[in-house]
């Protein structure tokens, strides 16, 4: 299987994994393997395990794992605390997680990615449950119209989802270039000269296919429970909703006291569990900007772990 994908913030997620060779490393979203064969090069005694939920992806990053000690599991990084309890491991040195889709998912047309080539509305990288279709199709006004402006966050949302809705009136939204026409007609001419209007709505209904934000919001918890002491979290987000959410969870995972600010001392003995290695976000060069059109929006934070008391 052809498995092209450019991983991003390479040099700078190796860097900031801090990886030692004897440590064990989750690659949290291994995708075409680019991240997962530089950790697992690094590693003399250690091991990788790798996980994704797209079957693609497993049986690429399986083949190109194959030669380090690294370990290839089919499942979402929001079940990553039942993957590595199945695995007999408690702890590890360190965690990335790379989110969005993939180039491999972008690139191949039959997925229903894209809104540049005509396909069957799929959208799903698990390739199992709900599909795009069953949501441009099945869901009212009321959701679509809250999931594009939510996710997508998309001012015309409103416009999008009627017309979504008269349209299927009609016949069912079967195709990816239907829905981009029907996207295309519902926003005003000014918008559509300015820039493809179809990426916040595909975006949308892509988050909502796959339950991403709800996904990360429980893996980055359970990233950062099975972390060791010193142990690192790195995280790729791609657009502005998964960047706020990782910061946020960063956050609180550095917060200290949590007394009320009226409180003459502390009395709740909070100390903080992290530290933040980067506080601002780190962002592709120029160079790689020029060379992977794709790294432009990409942005990596990444914390250390300094503590192990329960949250």
């Amino acid at each position: 299987m052809e498995f092209v994908h450019k991983s991003v913030l390479l040099d700078e997620c190796i860097e900031g994994l801090a990886i030692k060779p004897d440590g064990i490393y989750l690659d949290a979203t291994a995708g075409g393997a680019g991240h997962s064969v530089e950790i697992a090069k690094r590693l003399t005694t250690g091991r990788l395990i790798a996980l994704d939920r797209d079957p693609d992806a497993v049986e690429v990053a399986t083949e190109r794992l194959s030669p380090y000690n690294a370990t290839v599991v089919k499942c979402n990084y929001s079940e990553l605390d039942e993957a590595l309890a199945n695995l007999g491991i408690d702890g590890v040195d360190g965690i990335l997680m790379d989110l969005g889709v993939s180039s491999h998912q972008l690139d191949t047309a039959e997925r229903g990615f894209s809104y540049h080539n005509d396909a069957p509305l799929d959208m799903r990288m698990s390739q199992e449950g709900i599909s795009a279709r069953d949501i441009v199709n099945t869901y009212s006004y009321e959701d679509l119209a809250r999931i594009i402006f939510e996710y997508g966050e998309e001012k015309f949302s409103r416009s999008i989802a009627n017309n979504i809705i008269k349209c299927r009136e009609q016949s069912p939204i079967e195709t990816t270039l239907q829905l981009a026409e029907i996207v295309k007609n519902s926003v005003p001419q000014k918008v559509r000269r300015e820039k493809n209007p179809c990426k916040k709505t595909f975006q949308a209904i892509r988050i909502a296919v796959n339950g991403e934000l709800d996904h990360l919001s429980t893996g980055l918890d359970k990233a950062f429970d099975a972390l060791k002491i010193g142990g690192r979290l790195c995280v790729i987000t791609f657009h502005s909703l998964e960047d706020r959410l990782v910061k946020q969870r960063f956050a609180s995972f550095c917060k200290g006291c949590i007394c009320p600010p009226e409180f003459p001392q502390c009395v709740c003995g909070r100390e903080p569990q992290a530290k933040l290695i980067n506080k601002k976000p780190i962002e592709a060069s120029a160079e790689e900007f020029e060379a992977n059109l794709r790294s432009r929006s990409a942005k990596l934070r990444i914390t250390e772990r300094v503590r192990c008391d329960e949250r």
